[in-house]
């Protein structure tokens, strides 16, 4: 939202709640939740969704967007203080490079990083979290420029095919 406010991007990908007074909004069909990225042979890899609290003390890599927003505590249920961050990422391609090394778990939203096939990682979603909408957000009143205008178009237009 920073960059948005500032003019530096005309369009962002809004992921849960965001201040509708200030940004218009088109939601995308594809909700997704926060899990964990690992490597395919760590203990918790075995394991179904993962709680939360089996996070706790343990070396995680997070969004620097995640960490500086305070959603980590809420998401983990935990003080800030009690969270053992080791690294941080804006692009997660950087972040699994880390998990691969063994640096410890990335929180992340799932189908980001390839995991199948030979891959050695794999996501687990934390458990007891639902779906989060996301939608392509802009501020309101915003001038745009004409290519600006056109994917905005676009994408009104994706909404109305059936």
């Amino acid at each position: 939202t920073e960059q948005l406010d500032g003019g530096l991007i005309d369009f962002g990908v809004g992921f849960g709640a965001f201040d509708r007074s200030k940004y218009e909004h088109i939601p995308l069909p594809c909700p997704d939740r926060f899990g964990v990225l690992m490597r395919r042979d760590d203990p918790l890899a075995g394991a179904g969704p993962i709680d939360p609290k089996e996070l706790w003390g343990k070396p995680l890599i997070v969004s620097r967007q995640a960490q500086s927003d305070g959603s980590l505590p809420e998401l983990l249920g935990t003080p800030p203080g009690d969270l053992d961050i080791v690294g941080t990422y804006n692009l997660l391609y950087n972040g699994s490079l880390m998990v691969e090394e063994g640096m410890g778990y990335a929180l992340a939203l799932d189908r980001i990083i390839n995991t199948s096939g030979d891959s050695p990682l794999c996501y687990r979603p934390l458990a007891g979290q639902s779906r989060a909408a996301m939608a392509v957000v802009w501020k309101k009143y915003q001038v745009f420029t004409k290519a600006a205008e056109k994917f905005l178009g676009k994408l009104r237009g994706l909404g109305n095919e059936g």
